[in-house]
């Protein structure tokens, strides 16, 4: 019996300890390269660290990044006239991503969605098997992509 209230204090201590480690409280846990699909197309996506400690999400490659002629697919949907030139495999997803220690997450910014020419609020957050959930929130919809580390 004492073996067993031994063993239960135990895993009560340890407890919060490997819940923590799930949550990756390292902000800059986040930076490197991940791999993503939506509907039939992978992507690459890679995040790094600003000088002003906030972060950058942008496209290094993408599966299937030319039309049926051989061209680059451009951003055409993009918002900004001025952007509607960069190819998909180029472009910025997200700027200024901020970590918030309290909710243990990402988020503070928006992420903009090539396919669709919009932006929504970004919320992004490591999973309990070490992949990052981003979501994206418009008027009350949201949408989740699951990114794997691979860098």
């Amino acid at each position: 019996m004492k073996r067993i209230i031994l063993l239960f204090v135990l895993l009560l201590g340890l407890g919060p300890a490997m819940a923590q480690n799930t949550r990756n409280d390292n902000a800059d846990n986040i930076i490197g390269v991940y791999k993503a699909k939506q509907g039939d197309n992978s992507y690459k996506i890679k995040i790094v660290k600003l000088t002003n400690g906030t972060y950058r999400g942008q496209m290094i490659w993408m599966e299937k990044d030319r039309d049926a002629k051989g061209n680059k697919l451009l951003d055409t949907k993009n918002p900004n006239k001025e952007l509607r030139t960069t190819p998909y495999d180029r472009v910025v997803l997200f700027t200024g991503l901020k970590y918030n220690a309290k909710k243990h997450c990402w988020d503070d910014t928006k992420i903009y969605d090539p396919q669709r020419g919009m932006r929504a609020n970004l919320h992004i957050e490591f999973t309990g098997d070490g992949r990052l959930r981003v979501k994206g929130s418009l008027i009350g919809i949201s949408e989740s992509v699951y990114w794997t580390k691979v860098e």
